[in-house]
């Protein structure tokens, strides 16, 4: 299974409560941060949440 790298590229400010907290869950507090996850279905679902708010690169 492939890992996936996750990067906060925009604010949370004015983001809905539900895609702060799945920033939140997956790591995610500012600008700049990275995370490397498992690319599974949940993980998935969480970048879907937040798609327009990160990049996301394959490792």
């Amino acid at each position: 299974m492939e890992n996936v790298k996750i990067t906060l590229v925009k604010s949370l400010i004015a983001c809905k409560p539900n895609q702060k907290k799945t920033a939140r869950c997956l790591g995610l507090r500012k600008i700049g941060d990275s995370i490397v996850l498992k690319n599974d279905a949940a993980t998935q679902g969480m970048i879907t949440v937040i798609t327009h708010l990160v990049k996301v690169e394959t490792v």
